[in-house]
């Protein structure tokens, strides 16, 4: 039976068998874990391998391990990366340098999902921050300018592909200028459409190439007053397809932010009519997931394609010795993180 376009998360450690029964009738393209859902190793490759069980084939499984403050993966069992300011910073001093410290960092972080079964990671984040913003991006980003993220942007997503994970480029086409955070309420940015074009949206048209992109629940006065990006049809069409140029599978944001109003059917119903071909639900909540369930389609036509293209991706992990590349890591970034 093929998918529907939906990514749900689970509330605990280990799968109920309510969870099991809905996950099996509802089939998700994919599932997200969160800290919520992680113990240690051994439980979260459990964890993994009963959300695919549950819908019968390899499902990609997703993460936000980015560094610093987002990072689901933590000491004892894992490694703590850097913020992506910290490789900005490196950047600044030694570009050579910052490149590869993002490239490797991303090998790392790679390496630790793969074993523990996730697949997708949800980074880079190729957000430009402008001061008076608010710091729901902030030193998540790798620059205040396009370059540096352009840079370590392309670094850390050939790192993630390179060790067998793929990345999604978030969040499209920008919530730098974001003045409050949309986890809590819904940013307006009413800067010129040119100025946004020359930067916002420039680091996502240089990697339009990626397979998968998570929308911003962001409203762009200048394109569409009245719908954030995740359900503007304007926004997705006009700027995400067209001026960024990017053709691969379109993710929303979690739809229980509460950026976005309304019931979840509602919300379902916008983000697939905008032209979003995956919706994102995360906090577990099984009336949620059933009231977005009720409006999901199964993939179909471009969505599927997309997601088969994006799938297609995946590539075996090219030899990499960890260790050494853990101690060239920390050469590299350790006066930076």
């Amino acid at each position: 039976m093929t998918p529907s376009a939906v990514i749900f998360g689970s509330e605990g450690p280990v799968l109920s068998e309510r969870e099991r029964a809905f996950f099996k009738e509802a089939n998700p393209w994919g599932f997200i874990v969160f800290a919520r859902n992680i113990e240690s190793p051994g439980q979260l490759a459990a964890l993994t391998q009963s959300y695919r069980e549950a819908v019968g084939r390899d499902a990609p499984v997703l993460i936000d391990q980015e560094g610093g403050r987002v990072q689901r993966l933590r000491p004892p069992h894992w490694r703590s990366y850097p913020t992506g300011a910290a490789y900005g910073a490196l950047y600044s001093a030694d570009p050579e340098k910052g490149i590869e410290a993002a490239r490797l960092g991303a090998r790392l972080i790679a390496g630790e999902l793969a074993r523990a079964g996730v697949t997708v990671d949800c980074l880079p984040v190729l957000d430009v921050p402008v001061p008076g913003a608010h710091d729901v991006i902030g030193d998540r980003a790798y620059g205040l300018t396009p370059e540096p993220v352009i840079a370590l942007g392309r670094a850390a997503c050939e790192g993630l592909l390179q060790s067998g994970v793929l990345p999604i480029i978030k969040h499209i086409p920008g919530h730098g200028r974001a003045g409050v955070d949309s986890h809590e309420a819904l940013p307006v940015v009413d800067t010129p459409l040119e100025t946004l074009r020359e930067t916002d949206f420039a680091p996502f048209r240089a990697l339009a190439d990626m397979p998968l992109a998570m929308t911003a629940h962001v409203i762009y006065s200048a394109i569409d007053a009245d719908a954030p990006a995740t359900t503007s049809a304007k926004v997705i069409t006009e700027v995400i397809r067209g001026d960024i140029g990017f053709d691969g599978l379109l993710m929303s944001d979690d739809l229980s932010m509460k950026a976005l109003g309304g019931e979840f059917g509602a919300r379902t119903r916008a983000s697939f009519a905008a032209g979003c071909d995956v919706v994102l639900h995360c906090n577990g909540d099984p009336g949620e997931m059933e009231a977005i369930m009720a409006e999901v389609p199964r993939l179909g036509g471009k969505a599927l394609l997309r997601a088969e293209n994006a799938l297609g991706r995946y590539r075996p992990p090219q030899p990499f010795d960890e260790e050494a590349g853990w101690e060239a890591f920390q050469a590299l970034i350790g006066n930076y993180s």
